[in-house]
Protein backbone atom coordinates (compact mmCIF):
# COMPACT_ATOMS: atom_id res chain seq x y z
CA UNK A 1 0.00 0.00 0.00
CA UNK A 2 1.45 3.54 -0.74
CA UNK A 3 1.11 5.70 1.46
CA UNK A 4 2.66 9.41 1.96
CA UNK A 5 4.08 11.03 5.51
CA UNK A 6 2.22 13.65 7.65
CA UNK A 7 3.39 16.68 7.60
CA UNK A 8 6.03 17.92 10.27
CA UNK A 9 5.42 18.43 13.75
CA UNK A 10 7.78 20.92 14.38
CA UNK A 11 9.47 21.05 17.79
CA UNK A 12 8.55 17.12 18.57
CA UNK A 13 10.97 15.77 20.92
CA UNK A 14 12.64 13.08 19.72
CA UNK A 15 11.54 9.80 21.28
CA UNK A 16 14.94 7.83 22.96
CA UNK A 17 15.50 3.91 21.76
CA UNK A 18 17.78 1.75 22.59
CA UNK A 19 17.84 -0.76 19.92
CA UNK A 20 20.25 -3.80 18.29
CA UNK A 21 21.40 -3.54 15.41
CA UNK A 22 22.07 -7.43 13.51
CA UNK A 23 24.97 -8.40 15.22
CA UNK A 24 22.91 -7.55 18.96
CA UNK A 25 25.05 -4.74 19.80
CA UNK A 26 22.34 -2.14 21.40
CA UNK A 27 22.43 1.28 20.28
CA UNK A 28 21.09 4.72 21.78
CA UNK A 29 19.64 7.55 20.20
CA UNK A 30 21.73 9.92 22.09
CA UNK A 31 24.60 7.19 20.55
CA UNK A 32 24.05 9.06 17.36
CA UNK A 33 23.03 12.42 17.94
CA UNK A 34 25.75 14.78 15.87
CA UNK A 35 26.61 18.29 17.33
CA UNK A 36 24.24 19.83 15.14
CA UNK A 37 21.41 17.09 15.13
CA UNK A 38 20.13 13.46 13.83
CA UNK A 39 18.26 12.08 11.22
CA UNK A 40 16.57 9.18 12.37
CA UNK A 41 15.25 6.41 8.78
CA UNK A 42 12.55 4.22 8.95
CA UNK A 43 13.92 1.75 6.32
CA UNK A 44 13.77 -1.64 4.88
CA UNK A 45 15.26 -4.16 2.82
CA UNK A 46 12.36 -5.21 0.30
CA UNK A 47 10.17 -2.20 -0.45
CA UNK A 48 10.88 -0.68 -3.80
CA UNK A 49 11.04 2.88 -2.75
CA UNK A 50 14.47 2.13 -0.18
CA UNK A 51 15.93 -0.28 -2.69
CA UNK A 52 15.51 3.38 -5.17
CA UNK A 53 16.60 5.43 -2.87
CA UNK A 54 19.00 3.72 -0.80
CA UNK A 55 22.34 4.60 -2.55
CA UNK A 56 21.47 8.12 -2.96
CA UNK A 57 20.76 7.77 1.28
CA UNK A 58 23.91 6.63 2.11
CA UNK A 59 25.53 9.50 -0.32
CA UNK A 60 23.32 12.41 1.79
CA UNK A 61 24.38 10.36 5.15
CA UNK A 62 27.94 10.93 4.60
CA UNK A 63 27.15 15.12 3.60
CA UNK A 64 25.12 15.03 7.10
CA UNK A 65 28.27 13.31 9.08
CA UNK A 66 30.50 16.40 7.88
CA UNK A 67 27.86 18.85 8.72
CA UNK A 68 27.84 17.40 12.21
CA UNK A 69 24.43 15.47 11.85
CA UNK A 70 24.25 11.59 13.13
CA UNK A 71 22.02 9.34 11.16
CA UNK A 72 20.72 6.00 12.09
CA UNK A 73 18.33 3.50 10.03
CA UNK A 74 15.24 1.61 11.79
CA UNK A 75 13.77 -1.76 10.43
CA UNK A 76 10.36 -1.95 11.85
CA UNK A 77 8.74 -4.19 9.27
CA UNK A 78 7.03 -7.70 10.57
CA UNK A 79 10.10 -9.80 9.27
CA UNK A 80 8.61 -13.30 10.13
CA UNK A 81 6.15 -12.26 7.47
CA UNK A 82 8.52 -10.48 5.46
CA UNK A 83 11.50 -12.91 5.58
CA UNK A 84 13.63 -10.63 3.27
CA UNK A 85 13.34 -7.89 5.91
CA UNK A 86 14.68 -10.10 8.63
CA UNK A 87 17.89 -9.30 10.93
CA UNK A 88 20.05 -11.51 9.08
CA UNK A 89 19.88 -9.85 5.99
CA UNK A 90 20.08 -6.19 6.67
CA UNK A 91 23.90 -6.49 6.77
CA UNK A 92 24.22 -7.31 3.20
CA UNK A 93 22.00 -4.77 2.25
CA UNK A 94 23.34 -1.79 4.18
CA UNK A 95 27.17 -3.53 3.10
CA UNK A 96 25.44 -3.65 -0.56
CA UNK A 97 24.25 0.19 -0.56
CA UNK A 98 27.29 1.84 1.34
CA UNK A 99 25.73 2.43 4.35
CA UNK A 100 27.81 3.76 7.16
CA UNK A 101 25.48 4.44 9.83
CA UNK A 102 23.53 1.72 12.17
CA UNK A 103 20.91 0.05 10.74
CA UNK A 104 18.88 -0.82 13.76
CA UNK A 105 15.84 -3.56 14.19
CA UNK A 106 12.79 -3.01 15.90
CA UNK A 107 11.14 -5.93 16.44
CA UNK A 108 8.15 -5.04 19.07
CA UNK A 109 7.68 -2.04 16.44
CA UNK A 110 7.02 0.37 19.62
CA UNK A 111 10.27 2.67 18.41
CA UNK A 112 8.32 3.20 14.98
CA UNK A 113 5.31 3.94 17.09
CA UNK A 114 6.73 6.22 19.26
CA UNK A 115 7.70 7.82 16.03
CA UNK A 116 4.42 7.71 14.19
CA UNK A 117 6.33 6.36 11.28
CA UNK A 118 3.91 5.04 8.62
CA UNK A 119 5.95 3.58 6.10
CA UNK A 120 9.29 3.15 4.25
CA UNK A 121 10.93 5.19 3.85
CA UNK A 122 9.58 7.84 6.39
CA UNK A 123 12.30 10.49 7.76
CA UNK A 124 12.71 12.33 11.03
CA UNK A 125 15.08 15.08 11.05
CA UNK A 126 16.13 16.42 14.65
CA UNK A 127 17.96 19.68 15.75
CA UNK A 128 20.19 19.52 18.32
CA UNK A 129 18.00 20.03 21.12
CA UNK A 130 16.00 16.90 19.67
CA UNK A 131 13.52 18.76 18.30
CA UNK A 132 11.99 17.40 15.30
CA UNK A 133 12.67 20.09 12.18
CA UNK A 134 12.37 17.35 8.89
CA UNK A 135 9.35 15.25 8.05
CA UNK A 136 10.01 15.11 4.13
CA UNK A 137 11.40 13.31 1.25
CA UNK A 138 15.08 12.25 0.75
CA UNK A 139 14.51 14.07 -2.82
CA UNK A 140 12.40 15.10 -5.45
CA UNK A 141 13.74 12.15 -7.96
CA UNK A 142 11.02 9.91 -9.32
CA UNK A 143 11.78 6.04 -9.22
CA UNK A 144 14.48 4.94 -11.81
CA UNK A 145 15.02 8.82 -12.48
CA UNK A 146 18.40 9.88 -10.22
CA UNK A 147 20.17 13.11 -12.48
CA UNK A 148 19.03 16.46 -11.80
CA UNK A 149 17.56 15.46 -8.01
CA UNK A 150 17.49 18.28 -5.83
CA UNK A 151 18.20 16.70 -2.14
CA UNK A 152 16.09 17.73 -0.23
CA UNK A 153 16.49 16.32 2.83
CA UNK A 154 20.10 17.08 2.84
CA UNK A 155 19.29 20.89 1.72
CA UNK A 156 16.92 20.86 4.94
CA UNK A 157 19.04 19.12 7.13
CA UNK A 158 21.83 22.09 6.34
CA UNK A 159 19.34 24.64 7.20
CA UNK A 160 18.62 22.91 10.37
CA UNK A 161 22.85 22.66 11.39
CA UNK A 162 23.20 26.10 10.59
CA UNK A 163 20.00 27.57 12.10
CA UNK A 164 18.35 25.24 13.92
CA UNK A 165 15.58 25.41 12.05
CA UNK A 166 13.85 23.21 9.23
CA UNK A 167 12.01 24.71 6.09
CA UNK A 168 8.49 25.54 6.44
CA UNK A 169 7.84 24.06 3.23
CA UNK A 170 8.23 20.34 2.79
CA UNK A 171 6.91 17.68 0.25
CA UNK A 172 5.78 14.33 2.40
CA UNK A 173 8.12 11.15 1.67
CA UNK A 174 6.15 8.73 -0.06
CA UNK A 175 6.70 4.83 0.37
CA UNK A 176 5.24 1.35 1.27
CA UNK A 177 3.25 0.59 4.77
CA UNK A 178 5.16 -0.76 7.54
CA UNK A 179 4.23 -4.06 7.72
CA UNK A 180 3.03 -3.95 11.06
CA UNK A 181 2.64 -7.05 13.31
Amino acid sequence: MLLDTPICDFGAPAPQFRLPDAYGTLHNLSDHTGENGVLVAFICNHCPYVIAIADRLAADAKALKRLGVGVVAINANDYTAYPADAPDKMPGFAAKHGFDFPYLIDADQSVAQAYGAVCTPDFFGFNRDGQLQYRGRLDDARMGHTTGRTPELLNAMQQVAETGHGPQNQTPSMGCSIKWR
